[in-house]
């Protein structure tokens, strides 16, 4: 076998790029302008992110704000809270169908995203059960492509068809996420299998709870916040990275299994929905590191560490700091903090609580004095999301593929909205900076 070991210095060599090329020939690395604005490669109706204005030629900062087919989400989650009922499955009907729906075709959506939490038959044991895995994330996106052959037409491009694959795999992600994270339980840690039927009746949030909790044993306000979480990350306009990749992927007319399995993999990813898990350790590591988590200068000197590379993962990143385009304030950020709050005292968590409140007020300060940046700096809904799982006693194996539970709402939306108003594959340009060199005989290498 070849020793890989040997060949990095000249594959890294082999690949290197000098960063003045980038400048050169005028690239948009990461697809950004310079001011750090996205460049526009699209135009959708399903979410608008706003985080500044562009006034007189210049990027000025603004509060967040989310809208969901241009209602704010803000007023979303205020009248779930001021009725006390679940109300993700309505955003997914309007998020899909573009409008708000009335009471009976409320009904109506609900009965049939319940009839199609169960799996196929046998799909359980012969797909997730078989082969479980230590990343609940990806057993998430083969199992999606293991649904390919069970469906009754998968290549159908028609919206009608595409609207009912949707439909089913939003209703299925719950109980898929909740069984490999069982299957992971029981044939990698070795701890005893529990598998719950889902119920038909129950709401998303309530169907996760059930399906991954021994006894299925849950509390109304435990489900209504987790409704809330989902809610939240539901959608994020279609710049966002595995939003972007379901247009991306759906262009080139691939089929919708193929479609929500490339928008997993760029979930997964710790620079996307990946973040929560790493704000989470990170989070363990300040607490066992910080003597005084009441103390300002201790958290900022430590804070410090973690910006210049001494400590937690020396990536030189606060996760769950900063965002690509909000900069004072990420709505869904201030929407999980009160929340979090109420619950932290429920469950005598205060003191963590406070220890998230403050590393949050202290970043902007501690990142100009590091960074040497006035670079607008604020909390994201990875910071806190991490933080209410735990409180809900949800395993951190599963933060991600919550996430996943919600946004492949907003992914089916735009995968519609490819498919109705795209048009074109997305193919943008590399220009090659290889020089042309001859070929040589084998013998005279």
């Amino acid at each position: 076998m070849i020793n890989l070991t040997e060949h990095l210095d000249e594959i890294a060599g082999n690949d290197y790029i000098d960063s003045e090329l980038f400048n050169k020939f005028q690239v948009k690395r990461g697809l950004r302008n310079e001011d750090g604005t996205g460049v526009l490669v699209g135009l959708t109706r399903v979410g608008d992110v706003q985080g500044y204005e562009v006034i007189d030629g210049k990027k000025v900062a603004v509060p967040g704000k989310l809208f969901y087919r241009g209602i704010d989400v803000v007023d979303i989650a205020s009248a779930a809270a001021k009725s006390g009922r679940f109300c993700f499955e309505e955003i997914v009907y309007l998020l899909l169908f573009g409008r708000l729906p009335g009471q009976k075709q409320l009904d109506e959506f609900n009965s049939d995203i319940g009839s199609f939490r169960a799996l196929p038959k046998n799909f359980a044991e012969d797909v997730i059960m078989r082969a479980p895995s230590r990343n609940i994330m990806n057993k998430l996106a083969s199992s999606i492509l293991a649904l390919y052959p069970y469906d009754e037409d998968p290549e159908n491009q028609s919206p009608e068809n595409v609207l009912r694959q949707c439909m089913e795999l939003i209703a299925r992600f719950p109980t898929i996420a909740a069984y490999s994270y069982m299957s992971m339980k029981h044939y990698i840690n070795h701890e005893s299998l529990v598998i719950h039927q889902a119920d038909p009746s129950l709401s998303s949030a309530e169907t996760l709870l059930s399906l991954i909790r021994p006894d299925k044993m849950y509390t109304k306000y435990e489900a209504q916040l987790l409704d809330l979480a989902l809610v939240l990350h539901a959608e994020h306009g279609g710049g966002n990275n595995s939003t972007f990749t379901v247009h991306v992927v759906s262009s080139s007319d691939t089929d919708t299994f193929s479609a929500i399995a490339a928008g997993l993999g760029s979930l997964k990813g710790y620079k996307h929905g990946g973040a929560n898990e790493k704000v989470i350790g990170m989070m363990d590591d300040i607490m066992n590191n910080v003597k005084d988590w009441e103390s300002e200068k201790e958290v900022s000197g430590y804070l410090e560490k973690i910006l210049k590379g001494e400590a937690y993962d020396g990536s030189k990143l606060i996760y769950g700091q900063g965002h690509a385009i909000y900069t004072i304030t990420d709505p869904r950020s201030v929407l999980l903090r009160d929340k979090a709050g109420s619950l932290a005292e429920e469950k005598d968590m205060l003191k963590e609580f406070n220890l998230y409140c403050l590393i949050e007020r202290l970043t902007p300060s501690v990142f100009k004095k590091i960074k040497g940046s006035d670079k607008d700096i604020c909390t994201n809904v990875d910071f806190y999301s991490g933080f209410v799982y735990k409180m809900l006693g949800i395993p951190p194996e599963l933060n991600t593929p919550i996430f996943a539970v919600s946004r492949i709402a907003g992914w089916c939306a735009h995968r519609l909205e490819e498919i109705i108003a795209g048009g074109r594959i997305i193919r943008p340009a590399y220009k090659c900076v290889q020089p042309h060199i001859d070929y040589t005989e084998t013998e005279k290498r």
